[in-house]
């Protein structure tokens, strides 16, 4: 079943592109028709594109690895930021950090000098400085904060990217690529959608319209997270269930070990004289390994030579 449907994108309009004399050759296949000089989008297209992405996303997520959102633009800002916090994933909404995939290692570099500047907070070491230097590392934190902030729990590179126009956000789209990171994006008709892995040919200038395809991508997010915890859980279940079984079968063989023979049944009775032969073997196996100098569990040393 489809996540969404015609009227849905239709009323929050989706299908308007850009002017005719701007488009991109490479998005014919998923434009409709012109109208008074602006290409109009096909939303079966869209709709199925829709789907492919979320599906992919959706096992991203439910991998549990990290997805990052990049919108810049005026239009998607607010909205990214209120949708994807639901998730917990990093976002970029403010400037793209250039090299900040390509050059990762010196971001993190940052991301971990905001977390010294709190550090410092409270230590006690903002006590032992001046007022003006006090000032100026704030001003600092709050420098990176405001470019860092949201990125701050990205340890590693994210397993892939969702962006919003990538016209506009081409520097990120050519980072994930030269590190073959899996790109997704809004892709209005004067873009290339040849340039991302899963392209969603879609209006990316208006909010209603960014708002509905970025919320169908955190809806999909959302079920791979929660699939996720499910398998979790019923991994963790059965551990516990098994451990049960273990600790219960431990009480019987001790049981076994303690009654007495007149007791038990003739199959009890003869799994008890094996185990008992058992831990008899291995107590004389313990005692010649002790006679011999030989300490359990050590490893018969070989007859080589030791280098020079």
């Amino acid at each position: 079943m489809a996540r969404t449907n015609y009227n849905e994108l239709l009323d929050a309009g989706v299908h308007f592109g850009h002017l005719k004399r701007k488009w991109n050759p490479n998005m014919a296949p998923y434009i409709f028709m012109e109208r008074n000089g602006i290409h109009i989008i096909d939303l079966n297209k869209t709709i199925a594109k829709v789907d492919e992405a979320a599906a992919a996303l959706k096992q991203i997520a439910r991998s549990g690895k990290k997805i990052l959102f990049v919108a810049t633009k005026k239009q998607a800002q607010d909205t990214v930021k209120e949708l994807v916090k639901q998730i917990n994933m990093p976002y970029v909404t403010e400037r793209w950090p250039g090299g900040m995939l390509t050059n990762f290692a010196t971001i993190r570099k940052a991301v971990r000098k905001m977390g010294a500047i709190d550090k410092m907070a409270t230590d006690g070491t903002f006590d032992n400085m001046s007022k003006r230097e006090r000032l100026h590392v704030m001003r600092e934190r709050a420098k990176l904060e405001k470019q860092l902030g949201s990125i701050s729990d990205l340890n590693r590179l994210p397993a892939a990217i969702f962006v919003v126009d990538i016209c506009k956000e081409h520097i990120a789209v050519k980072e994930a690529k030269k590190l073959n990171i899996p790109t997704f994006a809004i892709v209005d008709t004067n873009a290339n959608p040849l340039d991302v892995d899963f392209s969603i040919p879609a209006n990316d200038d208006a909010s209603k319209s960014i708002h509905i395809i970025v919320k169908l991508m955190v809806e999909a997010v959302q079920e791979g997270l929660a699939e996720r915890k499910l398998e979790k859980d019923k991994a963790a279940e059965e551990e516990e269930e098994r451990e049960r079984e273990e600790e219960k079968e431990r009480q019987r063989l001790k049981a076994l070990e303690e009654a007495d023979d007149e007791e038990l049944s003739a199959d009890e009775l003869e799994e008890k004289k094996m185990r008992l032969a058992k831990k008899a073997k291995l107590k004389e196996e313990e005692s010649e390994k002790e006679r011999k100098g030989i300490k359990p569990g050590a490893k018969k040393q070989t007859g080589r030579r030791p280098r020079k």
